[in-house]
């Protein structure tokens, strides 16, 4: 073969080969059709109707046009009430369908009944199976029963009166005396329950197309679930620390604000006028441990130490650096026995006034006169 035959074949095959591609690709997409159909209750009437007339049919002829299977139709997806919404059923004749099939051939001669070994007497034969014929006679019998029950209307519910009252004697019977209904709380709480389950399956779902990110989102839930716990935690240990106590509870009996700390300061400077000033400076200083306990600051007790009510002062607390000079000026003059001066007195008067007032710090000078 010539070179220029060998060219002209090659070509000739790849313009068929380029044709048939196109002719596939512009071929159109067989679509899948449905073996059932919407029907409605009269539409389901009028096709068991035309079945029984198929059937019949059928019957008398016998052959492959009268008993073409493809003349059933399809499946009916049927609804089982009047209501709108009421709850459908698929109807299948996929069984008319085979006997149709079967029925185009003529009934063969019934075998003769086989004897069961050892029973010599007819009537111990087994029994034959039925024809053809038989089969179209009960199809038509099925579908009228069918028809009948199409035009039957769903009977009432009943009331179920007695079935009521026996409940109710069992529910008030000692066994059930302390039953509650469901309260909102509990409501709620199951509500987010079943929240946190959907997410978690939703995420484990999500998961298994991209674990990461599933991870991640579970990875972020704990930690936000964590750190909420810290936070918790740490409000309550300062305000253990703090030792905050109830509005509605008053002063106990023998502690600094039950008495008022204006009549602890009225003492203070009737005092300074008589020059008592270590009395003055003592009842400055219990003025202004008045002033802080009646701001709750911690619980009334008389029974403390001035050192003890610092440290019940959080360190953060900017009324923590002025009460600490207020309360070693006091100590070395009540305490330690340190001969107190009128400047000493103004000073703590100074400090007491910017505690009570709620200053975050004494006034300039504070504390300087008793450090000689």
């Amino acid at each position: 073969m010539s070179p220029r035959s060998i060219f002209a074949a090659a070509a000739l095959a790849f313009v068929l080969a380029t044709t048939q591609s196109r002719a596939d690709s512009t071929a159109p997409t067989p679509q899948p059709t449905s073996h059932w159909r919407e029907s409605s209750l009269d539409d389901y009437r009028t096709h068991l109707q035309s079945l029984t007339t198929l059937v019949e049919a059928c019957a008398k002829a016998r052959d492959t046009k009268a008993c073409d299977p493809a003349l059933v139709g399809q499946d009916d997806h049927v609804p089982l009430g009047d209501a709108p919404n009421a709850e459908r059923r698929l109807i299948r004749y996929g069984w008319l369908r085979v006997l149709l099939s079967q029925a185009q051939d003529k009934d063969k001669e019934p075998p003769k009944p086989k004897l069961i070994p050892g029973t010599p007497h007819p009537e111990n034969a087994r029994p034959a199976q039925p024809t053809t014929s038989q089969l179209l006679a009960d199809a038509e019998t099925r579908l009228a029963h069918d028809l009948a029950q199409t035009d039957a209307r769903p009977a009432a519910l009943q009331p179920h009166n007695q079935e009521r009252t026996t409940m109710a004697q069992v529910l008030s019977g000692r066994d059930f005396r302390n039953l509650e209904s469901t309260t909102a709380r509990d409501s709620a709480l199951e509500k987010f329950g079943n929240w946190l389950n959907r997410l978690f399956e939703g995420a484990a779902r999500f998961g298994a197309r991209s674990a990461w990110i599933a991870r991640a989102l579970i990875g972020g839930f704990i930690l936000v679930v964590c750190v909420g716990l810290v936070w918790g935690l740490l409000q309550l240990e300062r305000r253990w620390r703090i030792r905050l106590v109830p509005e509605d509870r008053g002063p106990g009996s023998g502690s600094a604000s039950a008495r008022d700390w204006q009549l602890w300061l009225e003492d203070a400077r009737q005092a300074a006028a008589a020059g008592l000033w270590r009395e003055a400076i003592h009842f400055v200083y219990w003025a202004s441990i008045s002033r802080l306990e009646s701001r709750r600051l911690w619980p009334a007790d008389r029974a403390r130490t001035p050192r003890e009510y610092l440290a019940l002062v959080a360190p953060e607390d900017p009324r923590k650096p002025a009460l600490a000079t207020l309360t070693g000026s006091f100590e070395r003059i009540w305490y330690g026995g340190r001969p107190a001066a009128e400047g000493d007195f103004r000073n703590a008067e100074q400090i007491a006034t910017a505690l009570i007032s709620g200053s975050a710090a004494p006034a300039p000078g504070a504390g300087g006169g008793d450090a000689g």
